[in-house]
């Protein structure tokens, strides 16, 4: 699909990559839609989108609730005559040790993180399928391809993401209506510096949210379905060769990952 003149949703947008994102794709000509639950945040964002395309809107909402989550889907559907693609941003970090993860902290991450884009994902897709055209993209994470040490709600949540994806792209394969899913590695947002992260382990090098929403402006144009964003980990070489290299032996990956912080919980 081409930007310009497009209209475009993303979810998560008062903050990291979704706030770097959305002003990126107006300024490349698209009226977007931005959905998070700070109302001061996404006002600031909005009004740096509406300086390159003056219909762009803000919607206020929790998508953690469902309901209100595909309602809003509905409204930005119905604000803007339709939408060429959806970008599922949105997402909540969890970094708890397993023996302290709790059934409603899994809930929750899960309910965010997947059953939210999910759930609007299935809203959207009969007027898509109708109009035979639309791209939903949905934002993963290295944590959808590679289990990470305190991180098994999170990378349950993101993992699911992914197979859905997946099976979803085939589902739809010559329909016109398309998926992409992006992931981003280690990107500098605030989720690194929340109380509630207290449990990360990884202290190298980030990328910028700024770097991060470019490649996924490149992606919605670009030809494929999966696509790593920035493409190479933060001074290291490409993340889908480290997401490969972990695949051909993921007995081996485990036991390494698993001694190097045996006895971190």
């Amino acid at each position: 699909m081409e930007i310009a003149g497009s209209k475009i949703l993303v979810t998560g947008a008062s903050s990291g990559i979704g706030a770097a994102l959305a002003p990126l794709l107006a300024e490349r000509g698209a009226t977007v839609g931005i959905v998070a639950r700070r109302a001061d945040r996404l006002e600031e964002v909005v009004a740096r989108c509406q300086a390159h395309t003056p219909d762009s809107r803000a919607w206020v909402a929790d998508l953690g609730d469902l309901g209100r989550a595909v309602a809003v889907a509905h409204e930005a559907w119905d604000h803007f005559g339709g939408l060429d693609c959806v970008v599922h941003n949105a997402a909540i970090p969890k970094r708890v040790p397993i023996q302290r993860l709790t059934p409603t902290e899994a809930d929750e991450t899960m309910r965010v993180n997947y059953t939210s884009p999910v759930h609007m994902t299935l809203a959207l897709l009969p007027p898509m399928l109708e109009r035979g055209r639309g791209l939903t993209v949905l934002v993963s994470s290295m944590g959808g391809r590679i289990g990470i040490f305190h991180e098994a709600a999170y990378c349950a949540s993101k993992f699911a993401l992914s197979g859905f994806a997946e099976s979803m792209a085939m589902d739809l394969h010559g329909t016109g209506v398309s998926v992409k899913l992006v992931h981003p590695g280690p990107i500098d947002t605030e989720i690194w510096s929340q109380a509630a992260n207290d449990d990360a382990n990884y202290d190298g090098p980030l990328h910028s949210a700024a770097d991060c929403a470019a490649s996924i402006a490149d992606a919605i144009v670009a030809d494929g379905f999966e696509f790593y964003v920035p493409p190479d980990f933060p001074g290291g070489g490409p993340m889908a060769e480290m997401v490969a290299g972990k695949s051909a032996n993921v007995n081996a990956f485990v036991a390494a990952m698993g001694a190097m912080y045996a006895g971190g919980a």
